[in-house]
């Protein structure tokens, strides 16, 4: 999808005033200070950047309002929350997906958006305001939206990939690739088996594990985006990844193919903009949010990043086939057979995170070999430490 609308993206540059103010209010209420920098923290290759002659989101940003963007990105919701739970960085912005939000919300470690600040927030869809992760609305805003399939290398793959069974399938043993972070593993063994992404039921989770585990000897490695390159050189085959990044794979590569299975259901996933609560800069986070609200901005930025729009307004500045691309905006029939993650009860989220262990390690059994093995190696040193001593008071005798 990428270079699509790469004239329309550049003529944003001419056609704005470089001291437009993104934010301003009805009430005339001044924008926030330039000369301030705002961290930016998103999902890897999530925003449109410059190239190709695509539109540098951050520096358009900055040239409207002086506020300057220091952008890092991260790979996993665990890991943005990890950071954010650490201390070890304030962020003023983060893009954390649905389940992952209302976990953020539950430990007070985002805050409350003031909508004054963000009018450009009328042009989000009615389906996405008070969503189950957010239901009072008043703590994120949609930035994309999509669902999980299946890419294949059609050279290999020579079947109809409509169920996740294919991920199970031994014939393509080490050329499968499997999501690194727990819930997208887990939901994909959860639809399998019929069961909700949300249950609190512990044996539907046990269940969910060791189909994982029985997969693990088919799987070339746990991945996020580095699918990218595995499936693009034909090291891997089969890899579950996000409906947007179709138009990095499949665009660009005539072997890759893309499928959302219809058998058993799939993931509709929303990624949001929040302003955690220890954000220094409040108002001018808010001034960001609001610019990617924009219809133009956000229907140029989702045209380089290949994810789906939220805003009807800047899906019809898309080109039709990609508003009528089943991978991008999928039939109604797919949709309602998909479901969101939400948040689960505390001691579901202890079971997942040891259940996820195991399975990396290859169960409970592999996991006191390695725990065995460690405290080997402490003994070891010990001793050779103790042997040391002895050695240096013996020399020096």
């Amino acid at each position: 999808m990428k270079k699509r609308l790469a004239a329309f993206a550049l003529s944003l540059f001419f056609l704005w005033p470089a001291a437009l103010p993104v934010s301003a209010r009805a009430d005339g209420e001044a924008t926030p200070k330039t000369g301030v920098t705002i961290n930016v923290y998103n999902w890897g290759e999530y925003i449109s950047n410059g190239v190709d002659d695509s539109i540098d989101v951050n520096k358009e940003f900055t040239r409207r309002t002086g506020i300057q963007v220091n952008y890092t990105t991260f790979e996993s919701n665990e890991n943005l929350y990890a950071k954010l739970v650490s201390g070890g960085a304030n962020y003023d912005v983060i893009i954390p997906s649905d389940y992952m939000i209302s976990k953020l919300i539950k430990e007070n470690l985002v805050q409350k958006l003031d909508d004054q600040n963000i009018p450009n927030s009328k042009y989000i869809d009615r389906e996405f305001l008070k969503p189950v992760y957010d239901p009072t609305n008043e703590y994120s805003v949609p930035y994309t939206w999509g669902v999980v399939g299946i890419f294949y290398n059609k050279k290999y793959v020579k079947e109809t990939v409509d169920s996740w069974d294919i991920l199970w399938d031994e014939k393509y043993a080490g050329k499968i690739l499997m999501f690194d972070n727990p819930r997208d593993a887990f939901g994909i063994a959860q639809k399998r088996l019929g069961f909700s992404f949300n249950s609190a039921d512990p044996n539907e989770w046990e269940e969910a594990a060791m189909l994982l585990k029985k997969q693990k000897p088919l799987v070339q490695a746990y991945v996020m985006d580095q699918i990218f390159d595995k499936m693009a050189s034909g090291e891997a085959w089969l890899a579950p990844y996000y409906a947007g990044d179709a138009a990095t794979l499949v665009d660009s590569n005539s072997d890759i193919g893309f499928a959302i299975p219809t058998k058993q259901g799939t993931n509709f996933f929303v990624d949001a903009m929040c302003i955690p609560t220890s954000a220094q800069h409040k108002a001018a986070a808010e001034a960001y949010i609001n610019f990617l609200c924009d219809p133009e901005i956000a229907a140029a930025n989702v045209d380089y990043i290949g994810y789906s729009t939220p805003e009807s307004a800047a899906k019809a500045l898309l080109p039709e086939e990609v508003q009528n691309n089943p991978i991008y905006y999928p039939p109604k029939e797919i949709l309602e057979k998909a479901e969101t993650f939400a948040t689960l009860p505390d001691d579901t989220n202890l079971l997942l995170d040891t259940l996820w262990a195991e399975v990396k390690m290859g169960g409970p059994g592999q996991t006191a070999t390695l725990i065995a093995i460690l405290a080997g190696f402490l003994l070891l040193y010990i001793a050779v430490v103790l042997y040391k001593r002895h050695k240096r008071r013996w020399d020096f005798k």
